[in-house]
């Protein structure tokens, strides 16, 4: 009966479309909720996994120090005075490495048992240890104290011992990628042995995130350097020493000392000698191991194989003898050998002398620069990277200890672009009791007006909205001025220091304000200028010039009315100015003096670059006579000589011990 209705109801065609079109809504409305449904499972499913990851990445993003003053000094500079170390509360520096606890310490428990088990290896080559000095201190546990030396003498700590004069200056920076600002690099520069923290002893926060890959497909600027086909390797952990190193030596595995009662008087006499513990220092191994302090990530990571050499400079000056040699020992025991092209040791007019000549003398990469009177840091490092034959400048201070690991990471930033300035991570070295000591890694060189050098720790909230871990590279808009690499064409493009710099403190933010400006003002080189501004400047490149001084008559060359003759030097005498051309023309203006075989003398003829008779050697090689004007295209060696009698020239032959054949120009544009 009511089938019979329904066939009434819809007999009609209208009320059949009807019904078709309520039964698709209704078949609409079901499979939208259906979708609905399922939305909702794959959104829920979505939002715990990323709840997860969130909740990972802050378990692993574990801190050294969660918060550190901000303020624009140094923590280690912000010295406790002996009334504050008497009470019961943390230290300052306890409180930059820990955050309010106890500073970190190495578990030594743990070296020595990895010592035992042979994981500290060195290779033993057929030389001995060449002077160790080390005296293990024992003494019956009643007379031991800890040294209290407060002398009223601030001295910053610093992996680097900091004398009071010379200020903290070194960086705890890492690199930014891309980026034409001085930079700073994690880690990489410290030894063997894992040092763990005390808020997570048995866990490393990096060893779950893959090791970071360098980039072979980058895009560069025109200054940057090519990126060529290489291959890739894991960071070098190298530590060569020249003897096993003794394992129960006074500060080995960089394990602090304390002294007994009795030394407490020689340890305050020879403070002054460097306003840290030089009577300690003197008894730690000049080659000591310290702990590898790297994060598993950095240890992991990836270089290219076919990094830049670098010359690594040290300037100092009143340096003690132990530091020096342990700052020398860590470069060439933890430096690749083929990366390491040399050491140069600028002595500013310091008092070490014929020890020092002879102790290096058994190292062949290490070369001694001596200045004739007191430059300053700023022009000894100047004279060191005039001498330098890598390709890269890398300026260290005169008391640290370079760590595992430490130099290709800064050579792998240059390589991908070399106008780069990368900084090290510089961990710090006790004052006191000579232990190895860690810092914060997030860190970034900072100036307040006026132009104070400081460091300041990144907020929390800097490293969350980056999402930064302990690897990744820092931006800095001031670098560390004592330990840092550069490209060498890089440093002469942007000008060098300024040699007027008298004294340190300066000079790290000019190289950084150098590298800025340079970038925004969208700096032209000279080049530029002589191709678009003055191509018709003609400037011959010569490789010296100035005044012609002889060594036997002890005055200067001189052409007047095209003659040559004799005169007392005189910078302010045009007529005594000669230059030496790369096209090795003996030259002044336009006039070339030309040897004349035949009768043993010289003359002056117009300068032409075809012509071979006209070229002299002059310091074009190491002989014995490379300072002789030697006549190119003569059949037998013939030097040009001064004649004492009548103050006039001549050719000769050539004589290595004749000082009369010995010239010098007073300034070379290329060293041989």
């Amino acid at each position: 009966m009511r089938l019979m209705k329904l066939r009434r109801y819809l007999r009609g065609s209208g009320r059949v479309l009807v019904f078709v079109f309520a039964a698709s809504i209704i078949w609409l409305l079901f499979d939208m909720a259906a979708l609905r449904v399922s939305i909702d499972d794959v959104n829920s499913h979505i939002l715990k996994e990323r709840m997860f990851r969130d909740r990972e990445v802050r378990r692993q993003r574990v801190r050294v120090t969660p918060n550190v003053r901000m303020d624009f000094r140094h923590p280690v500079q912000r010295l406790d005075s002996a009334a504050a170390r008497d009470r019961d509360r943390p230290l300052a520096s306890d409180v930059y490495r820990e955050g309010g606890k106890r500073g970190q310490k190495v578990n030594w428990r743990q070296v020595d048992n990895d010592l035992k088990s042979g994981n500290f290896k060195s290779v033993a080559p057929q030389h001995k240890p060449v002077n160790n000095g080390v005296i293990s201190k024992q003494d019956a546990p009643g007379k031991k104290k800890v040294l209290n030396l407060d002398f009223g003498v601030a001295v910053a700590n610093a992996s680097q011992i900091q004398a009071n004069k010379i200020n903290l200056e070194e960086s705890v920076a890492k690199l930014a990628k891309n980026e034409t600002k001085s930079i700073k690099l994690e880690s990489k520069d410290i030894l063997p042995s894992k040092v763990k923290s005390h808020q997570e002893p048995n866990k490393d926060p990096n060893e779950e995130k893959e090791p970071l890959k360098p980039t072979a497909d980058l895009r560069m600027g025109n200054l940057a350097t090519a990126v060529r086909k290489s291959g890739v390797h894991k960071v070098l952990s190298l530590d060569v020493t020249h003897a096993p190193r003794d394992p129960n030596a006074v500060g080995q595995f960089g394990r602090g000392v304390i002294l007994p009662s009795s030394e407490d008087g020689e340890v305050r006499r020879r403070w002054d000698e460097g306003h840290f513990n030089v009577y300690l220092s003197d008894q730690i191994p000049v080659d000591r191991a310290i702990p590898d302090t790297r994060p598993e990530v950095c240890s992991q990571a990836v270089v290219h194989d076919d990094l830049p050499s670098t010359s690594v400079i040290f300037c100092f000056v009143d340096e003690v003898w132990s530091t020096l040699l342990r700052s020398v020992h860590s470069v060439l025991n933890r430096s690749p050998p083929h990366l390491l092209k040399e050491i140069i040791l600028v002595d500013d007019f310091n008092y070490l002398k014929e020890p020092l000549d002879k102790y290096m003398s058994q190292f062949p990469k290490v070369r001694i620069v001596r200045l004739k009177e007191r430059q300053g840091l700023i022009r000894a490092r100047l004279a060191g990277a005039a001498v330098a034959k890598g390709e890269v400048l890398t300026f260290l201070d005169s008391h640290i200890e370079c760590n595992v690991g430490w130099l290709e990471p800064l050579l792998e930033r240059i390589y991908l672009d070399r106008r780069k300035v990368p900084c090290p991570v510089i961990e710090v070295i006790n004052d006191k009791d000579m232990s190895y000591m860690l810092i914060d890694n997030f860190q970034r060189g900072i100036f307040k007006w006026p132009l104070v050098f400081g460091w300041n720790a990144l907020s929390e909230d800097y490293i969350r909205k980056h999402n930064m871990t302990v690897s990744d590279p820092i931006r800095c808009p001031v670098m560390a001025g004592g330990l840092f690499s550069i490209d060498k064409n890089y440093f002469y493009e942007l000008g060098t220091y300024d040699s007027g710099l008298d004294v340190w403190g300066g000079e790290n933010m000019e190289i950084s304000f150098k590298i800025e400006l340079r970038r925004k003002l969208k700096c032209k080189n000279f080049k530029w200028y002589l191709e678009n501004v003055y191509p018709e400047l003609d400037a011959p490149l010569v490789k010296a010039e100035g005044l012609v001084f002889n060594q036997g008559l002890r005055k200067c060359l001189t052409m007047l009315k095209d003659t040559l003759s004799f005169d007392m030097c005189d910078l302010n005498k045009q007529s005594q100015h000669f230059s030496y051309t790369w096209m090795r023309h003996f030259r002044q203006g336009d006039l070339c003096i030309a040897p004349q075989p035949n009768i043993n003398s010289f003359a002056l003829v117009s300068c032409d670059n075809t012509k071979p008779e006209l070229r002299w050697f002059h310091r074009s090689s190491k002989s014995t006579i490379a300072d002789h004007f030697i006549a190119e295209f003569v059949s037998h060696q013939s030097c040009l000589e001064a004649e004492s009698r009548d103050d006039s020239l001549r050719l000769s032959p050539c004589d290595s011990n004749n000082s009369f054949q010995k010239w010098q120009f007073t300034h070379y544009n290329v060293q041989v």
